[in-house]
């Protein structure tokens, strides 16, 4: 297998943690509409910079503006930001060197930088290397019309102020994946935990948990629009905490998570990520109580050491860690676990190393994204530890842990041959139409002929599973 920085094996479907750059597939809710102008977007990084998309659409739409595919016809470019990792900088300081091909064509055109990076790199951006016209953090998107304007007049317009409240709760997103299927609803924004690799903090703000009733409402909506599963998204779900100002009565996770199930039981309900520390055996057991609430934890543990975990300030220790695996194995025994691993974090040794290779085959995930460490200027980690590892050596842990994943991920589909698993038709086969896709409550593909039954997307199927491929099971429906 190649050595990649970021590797991600047998992702089973679109990473609702990491989006690796994609133009929106954007489809007018009426496309008889003719608008004046058009927006074109991409996103990349996690699964929040997606629903911001779709929060910026809405507002986009309500100013005048319409969606487009065709990015030669675009009036705006927008491009939704990660600070992750360096590479994901990198690739999206490239797509905005290709858009200077554009705006010789169309002086007229704008394009403007949202999300992470545009906190971090605001005036490298705009005057150091003069890529884009607008730079809009992740809560200042109610501003973009009046930047707009400013920016087509020719001023600097930018906005990247963090707020204390911002929820978007009230802004009906654009649903921009013409799936159907699912949909991204966001319960919460920002973080509090305070890795010391990670830039979230500093780009995003404070963590602040959005109304229950907006929540609630808008999975309803989803419900009657058709959808038939929600994925709940935050930076730290189970720390989700409302307090109703006029009852002064509080929602906490567990307590959503079971007020959304109970909407519709034909609904699936998923949601990312989980931080170790903050889900409870009540979330555990509020899973375990509804068959809709989808079997399947995120649960990232970013090294097996507990001297790198502290470095890293994760707050638990290798041990704790192990224990809260066990207490979901004791209580869901169908879950699948996935997780995110870093190889080479500072001062990491050998025998760190090891550590995490031996908690990757005690937690036995069935899923992990796996990357090495690239320091994040801002980072508590880069303001206090020396990036000293050698990249070869990054790269070579990593592949080892790749390595190991590939193992775990084989046997986990390995066993699941001979199951019967029911699984929710999001499509076509993209290798073939003769066939559906869909997935497991356990977040696996499956892919599975359509006979004779008349089934069509949106349906849930039985399915027995007879063979898998890297990262595919596959089977036939059966009465």
């Amino acid at each position: 297998m190649n050595k990649t920085e970021n590797t991600t094996l047998f992702s089973t479907h679109k990473n609702p943690y990491e989006f690796n750059g994609e133009a929106i597939d954007y489809q007018l809710v009426n496309e008889n509409i003719k608008y004046d102008k058009y927006f074109y977007v991409e996103s990349y990084g996690c699964a929040m910079n997606f629903a911001d998309s779709e929060v910026v659409a809405s507002i986009l739409e309500q100013n005048g503006f319409g969606g487009t595919k065709n990015i030669e016809i675009a009036d705006l470019i927008l491009i939704n930001t990660c600070s992750i990792r360096e590479k994901a900088e990198l690739t999206i300081r490239k797509r905005l060197t290709e858009f200077r091909r554009l705006k010789q064509a169309n002086p007229g055109l704008l394009v403007g930088v949202l999300g992470c990076m545009a906190e971090r790199l605001k005036a490298q951006l705009l005057e150091e290397e003069k890529l884009v016209d607008l730079v809009v953090g992740p809560d200042a998107y109610r501003t973009l019309p009046d930047l707009i304007a400013d920016a087509g007049t020719g001023q600097k317009a930018v906005n990247v102020l963090l707020s204390r409240d911002e929820t978007y709760g009230d802004i009906a997103p654009v649903r921009l994946d013409n799936n159907g299927i699912s949909a991204f609803v966001s319960i919460m924004r920002g973080c509090n935990n305070m890795c010391s690799f990670c830039v979230v903090p500093f780009t995003r703000g404070r963590e602040r948990s959005r109304d229950a009733f907006s929540i609630l409402a808008e999975c309803k909506d989803l419900v009657e629009k058709g959808y038939k599963e929600v994925v709940l998204l935050g930076q730290n779900v189970d720390s989700y905490y409302w307090n109703n100002p006029e009852t002064n009565t509080t929602t906490t996770f567990a307590m959503l998570l079971e007020q959304v199930a109970q909407i519709n039981p034909s609904l699936r309900v998923r949601f990312s990520t989980s931080h170790p520390k903050d889900i409870t055996d009540e979330v555990l057991h509020i899973i375990a109580s509804y068959d809709n609430i989808c079997k399947n934890i995120h649960l990232p543990v970013q090294s097996g050491s507990t001297r790198m975990l502290q470095l890293m300030n994760r707050t638990y220790t290798r041990e704790w860690y192990m224990a809260k695996i066990d207490r979901i194995r004791e209580l869901l025994p169908t879950c699948s676990i996935s997780s995110d691993i870093i190889a080479g974090f500072c001062t990491e040794t050998e025998d760190d190393h090891q550590d995490t290779i031996s908690l990757m085959q005690y937690a036995n995930y069935d899923l992990s994204y796996m990357y090495y460490y690239s320091e994040r200027p801002g980072t508590l980690a880069a303001r206090r530890y020396e990036d000293d590892i050698d990249l070869a050596t990054k790269k070579r842990r990593l592949q080892e842990i790749v390595d190991i994943q590939w193992t775990l991920s084989n046997e986990s589909n390995k066993r699941d041959v001979g199951g019967v698993f029911e699984v929710l038709i999001e499509g076509n086969s993209k290798r073939n139409e003769a066939e559906w896709m869909g997935r497991s409550s356990q977040n696996k593909v499956v892919v599975f002929p359509k006979g004779d039954f008349k089934n069509k997307k949106g349906d849930y199927v039985k399915v027995k599973i007879h063979n898998f491929t890297k990262g595919t099971l596959l089977g036939d429906i059966i009465l």
